[in-house]
């Protein structure tokens, strides 16, 4: 359908229609005070060619190049091979967005298929669904379809999940009804058991962790699946860096009746802040209680195999009443490269991208606790992120990596107060003995 431009006539019968005589009577209930009351600031029009030579300007004062990171706490830069970025941006894969015809576009509903499936081996469940916004929303998707599954209405958070998760999980359930209570964590950095059992109770509906947790270290899946069992309630495992499960046992095979999480590191690359890659699988028997969509397997009269959409519960398919969610897209073009990257790497090629980023870890880890005045601050087992404890305040420190050309790691402080002088620091498999050793001498050149 060609796009046509509203009439002015078309406007008058709109106006008229919600009961106001123009269209800046729209924004009368904004205060004055705060109204824009002068044209916008804006350059003046330019030629493509002086447009491509001013973006290309501001992207070199990108400082990105300029410095060794050692941050991770949710994103991580890990290995792509070239094939994920040649099939991933090929014609038919970038045009297509959402089928709204689905069955027509066979090689869509493939690609997701095949993500699905990926997901459901990684996680050790069920099914998984079409994938979700990122990996935040995701956690609080799995927190309501607890909810629904349960009919309970408080959901334990391990003060362990990324604390911009607990977040957007808080603000999806505030005026839902929901309570959400957090449960600490003991010496370990793990979630503390004691704490847990008395926090459970017959209201609670699921119990949110995460593993590796946001200190980097592993939580013991078993027994927080046990423990929320033992009160009736959901195991929910949230996976913020989804390479770990080429290296760990699946949640699904530890009791976790949930599995959700962020899955950027398969092969999305750290772009500035996205776009990022949610994705959800769970038992068999919640089915009807996913969000988002899902894609089936079939055959045709001919016998000939063919893909579907076999559930689709948001609110663009069904009565709005009746939908789980209203999430609209399913990150498709994410979702795909995804799936490249798990098949390109296979079974082994992941375990090895996992193993480097364990051992390099451990490596960082020993390195930088042999400097004085830092130590380890946790004694749980560790994947490839690791907080340590400082001698001066974290500011100072990063202040003095940076000059070195380091960004050495993520201050604590904001989100956990009494974890004062303290950073994440996260090693993946692209970094180098010669760069974690850099960083082990300049740390001790800063608190010298």
């Amino acid at each position: 359908m060609s796009y046509l431009s509203l009439s002015d006539k078309d406007k008058k019968e709109m106006l008229a229609a919600v009961g106001v005589g123009s269209t800046d009577d729209l924004f009368c209930c904004i205060p004055d005070a705060v109204r824009l009351k002068r044209e916008l600031s804006l350059p003046a029009a330019q030629s493509e060619l002086e447009l491509v030579r001013t973006i290309e300007a501001i992207g070199r004062k990108n400082a990105y190049s300029r410095y060794v990171s050692f941050l991770g706490g949710g994103a991580y830069e890990h290995f792509i091979p070239t094939v994920v970025d040649y099939l991933s941006s090929r014609g038919e894969f970038v045009s297509p967005y959402t089928p709204y015809q689905p069955e027509v576009s066979q090689g869509t509903l493939q690609a997701v298929f095949e993500f699905q499936t990926l997901v459901c081996q990684l996680t050790g469940l069920d099914i998984a669904n079409a994938s979700l916004y990122e990996g935040a929303t995701a956690t609080a998707e799995a927190v309501l379809m607890a909810q629904r599954i349960t009919t309970r209405n408080k959901v334990l958070l391990a003060r362990t999940l990324h604390p911009q998760y607990r977040e957007v999980v808080r603000t999806y359930i505030k005026n839902l009804g929901l309570e959400a209570v957090d449960v600490p964590y003991g010496p370990d950095g793990r979630v503390d058991n004691d704490a847990l059992g008395r926090a459970l109770d017959e209201s609670t509906a699921a119990v949110v962790f995460q593993s590796p947790n946001f200190f980097g270290v592993v939580e013991d899946v078993q027994a927080l699946s046990d423990a929320a069992h033992g009160r009736k309630a959901l195991s929910v495992a949230v996976v913020a860096e989804a390479v770990s499960l080429g290296l760990l046992e699946a949640p699904g095979r530890l009791g976790a009746d949930i599995v959700t999480g962020e899955g950027q590191s398969l092969g999305v690359p750290v772009s500035f802040g996205g776009p990022y890659l949610g994705f959800m699988a769970c038992k068999k028997e919640f089915l009807r209680q996913m969000p988002g969509r899902l894609v089936g397997q079939t055959v045709d009269k001919e016998g000939r195999r063919g893909f579907v959409l076999t559930l689709s519960t948001r609110e663009q398919h069904i009565r709005r009443e009746r939908a789980t969610s209203n999430i609209c897209t399913n990150q498709g073009l994410c979702a795909l490269r995804a799936a490249i990257f798990m098949e390109s790497l296979g079974k082994q090629g992941l375990r090895e991208m996992a193993w480097q980023n364990g051992q390099k870890a451990a490596y960082a880890a020993d390195r930088l606790g042999a400097v004085s005045g830092v130590k380890r601050k946790f004694s749980g087992p560790v994947f490839n992120e690791f907080v340590v404890e400082l001698a001066k305040p974290w500011p100072a420190v990063d202040a003095g990596l940076r000059g070195k050309g380091l960004i050495g790691g993520y201050g604590l402080e904001p989100a956990y107060p009494e974890l004062k002088n303290c950073a994440l620091v996260c090693v993946t498999e692209l970094k180098t003995k010669d760069q974690i050793d850099r960083l082990a001498q300049a740390l001790q050149e800063v608190l010298s």
